[in-house]
C-alpha cells in the first residue's frame, strides 16, 4: 500500500475517534442535567462547596497567619481593655477544715482585637471551639489564691470563641475552682462568713491590660437554685482594684464577694441540746440519797464522759484555731457545771463522814462517863427520863448524848436513858455560835437542797446570757 493510503486511513481513524469522544460527553451531561432537574434545582445553575474553597478557611479569613499573636492588640500603645463577667453555675462545698471553697462559674472575657476583623455583608459573628484560642491573643487571667482549678473536657474542652466582623471577641470557659476562704469562727456556729473569688491578670500590668467588670454589679449572675446543707446564701456583689506587687507594679484585680449563714438547727440538735441535757441529768444527782455512794458517783462520771466525748466530735471537725469559739464557750461551761456536780457529792460524802466520825466518838466517850449523877457538876450534867419520854423529846435535847444505865434493875427498868451533857460550861456558848454560823455546811442535807436551786438557776442565768449575746 502506498505511503500516502496509509496516512489517509490514520486520518481517519483519529477523525472517528475525536467524534465518539465528544458523543460520551454531551451524554454524561444530559444524564447530569437530567439528574438535577429531578432534585428541583435549575439546570443552568452550578452547586459549589464553598468548604472546599481556599478564600473561606478561618486562617484566612481571619489573618491568623499574617499577624504575631504572642504579642497583646495595640502592643506598644494604650491598655487594652478586657471586660469580664461572671455565671455562677454552682456552689459546690464549704470546708471549715481546709478553709476553702468550691465554685463551678462560667468565666466570660470580651475584648477588641482589630487584627481579627474580617469582611462580612451579613454582621454576623462567626463561633469557634477551642481550637482556635491556640492560634490568637487571649486574656491571662488566672484565681489569686486558688488552691486548684480545671476546665471541663466532657465531652469536649467547655471553650467557646466569637468572633465579630469588627474584631470585637467574646471569650467563654466552663471553670470549676477551689479557692481560699479566711474564716473567723469566733462565734461558731452562729457565724457569718465572707468568701472572695478573686481574678487578675498574670503577666500583664494595668499599663498594658485594664481589667474590669462588663456590667457593673450586673456582671455576676446566678442560679436561684444553688443552695447548701449548711450554709444560707444571702449575697453575691461584685467589686475591683488595683493590687500591687514590688516586683512587678500594679495590676488591676476584680472581687466576687458572697455572704454564708450558717444554719444553726444541726448544731442545735447535735451540739447544744445533747450538752444541756447531760448538764440536766448531772443535777438528778442531787435527789439521790446521800448514801448511795455507787449511784452518785456512777452517775457524775457518765456525764462528765459524756460531756468530753461531745467536745471532741466538735473539735474533730474544725480547724485548730488558737482562739475561743461561741461553742466551745457553751461546751465547757456546761462541762464545768457537770463537774462542779461530782464535786459537790464529793463534799457532803467528806462533811458526812466528818459528822460521823465526830457522833462516833461522842458517843464512845459518853460511854465512859455513863455513871448517873444528880449533883451539880461543871464538867457534865446527867438526865434521867423515865419510860414515858417520846423521841421528839429526847431529839429536843441539842448537846445530850444518850447512854443505856448499866444497872442490874428489873427490865422495866431499865427503859430508863440517862443522858450527858457533853458540852462543859465554857465552851457551850462557842459551840452554839459555831452551829448557827456553819449549820449549812455541817447539815449536808441542807447542801443537796441549795445546790437543787443554785445549779438550775445559775445554768438558766448563763443560756440567757450566751444566747442575748451570740444571736
Amino acid at each position: 500500500m502506498p505511503y500516502s493510503a496509509k496516512l489517509l486511513l490514520l486520518i481517519l481513524c483519529l477523525a472517528a475517534l475525536a467524534e465518539g469522544g465528544k458523543h460520551k460527553s454531551r451524554k454524561r451531561r444530559w444524564s447530569a442535567n437530567l439528574e438535577t432537574h429531578k432534585h428541583g434545582t435549575p439546570l443552568s445553575k452550578k452547586v459549589v462547596d464553598g468548604t472546599k474553597t481556599r478564600r473561606v478557611k478561618t486562617d484566612h479569613l481571619l489573618r491568623v497567619e499574617d499577624h504575631d499573636f504572642t504579642m497583646r492588640p495595640a502592643f506598644a500603645g494604650p491598655a487594652v481593655p478586657v471586660g469580664v463577667d461572671v455565671q455562677v453555675e454552682s456552689l459546690d462545698s464549704i470546708s471549715e477544715v481546709d478553709m476553702d471553697f468550691t465554685m463551678t462559674l462560667y468565666l466570660r472575657h470580651y475584648w477588641k482585637d482589630e487584627r481579627l476583623s474580617f469582611p462580612s455583608t451579613t454582621n454576623k459573628s462567626m463561633t469557634f471551639d477551642g481550637r482556635l484560642v491556640k492560634k490568637i491573643w487571649v486574656p491571662d487571667v488566672f484565681f489569686v489564691h486558688s488552691k486548684r482549678s480545671f476546665i471541663h473536657d466532657t465531652t469536649t474542652d467547655n471553650i467557646m470563641l466569637r468572633v465579630y466582623p469588627d474584631g470585637h471577641v467574646l471569650y467563654s470557659l466552663r471553670v470549676t475552682v477551689t479557692a481560699a476562704c479566711n474564716m473567723d469562727f469566733s462565734r461558731f456556729p452562729l457565724d457569718s462568713q465572707t468568701c472572695t473569688l478573686e481574678l487578675e491578670s498574670y503577666a500583664y500590668t494595668d499599663e498594658d491590660l485594664m481589667l474590669y467588670w462588663k456590667s457593673g454589679d450586673n456582671s455576676l449572675s446566678t442560679d436561684d437554685r444553688i443552695s447548701l446543707s449548711q450554709f444560707l446564701i444571702q449575697k453575691f456583689h461584685t467589686s475591683s482594684r488595683l493590687a500591687f506587687y514590688s516586683s512587678t507594679g500594679w495590676y488591676n484585680r476584680l472581687y466576687i464577694n458572697f455572704t454564708l449563714r450558717r444554719h444553726i438547727f444541726f448544731f442545735l440538735l447535735q451540739t447544744y441540746f445533747p450538752a444541756t441535757l447531760m448538764v440536766m441529768l448531772s443535777w438528778v444527782s442531787f435527789w439521790i440519797d446521800r448514801r448511795a455512794v455507787p449511784a452518785r458517783v456512777s452517775l457524775g462520771i457518765t456525764t462528765v464522759l459524756t460531756m468530753s466525748t461531745i467536745i471532741t466530735g466538735v473539735n474533730a471537725s474544725m480547724p485548730r484555731v488558737s482562739y475561743i469559739k461561741a461553742v466551745d464557750i457553751y461546751l465547757w461551761v456546761s462541762f464545768v457545771f457537770v463537774f462542779l456536780s461530782v464535786l459537790e457529792y464529793a463534799a457532803v460524802n467528806y462533811l458526812t463522814t466528818v459528822k460521823d466520825g465526830k457522833e462516833r466518838k461522842l458517843r464512845e466517850k459518853a460511854r465512859e462517863q455513863s455513871l448517873p449523877c444528880t449533883c451539880g457538876l461543871s464538867h457534865g450534867r446527867t438526865m434521867i427520863l423515865d419510860g414515858t419520854y417520846s423521841e421528839a423529846d429526847s431529839n429536843s435535847l441539842a448537846g445530850y448524848t444518850r447512854a443505856p444505865m448499866a444497872t442490874e434493875e428489873p427490865p422495866e427498868k431499865q427503859e430508863r436513858m440517862v443522858v450527858h451533857l457533853s458540852l462543859d460550861n465554857e465552851s457551850t456558848g462557842t459551840k452554839k455560835k459555831g452551829l448557827r454560823g456553819f449549820r449549812i455546811i455541817q447539815n449536808t442535807h441542807a447542801i443537796d437542797t441549795y445546790s437543787r436551786m443554785i445549779f438550775p438557776g445559775a445554768y438558766i442565768f448563763f443560756n440567757l446570757i450566751y444566747w442575748s449575746v451570740y444571736c
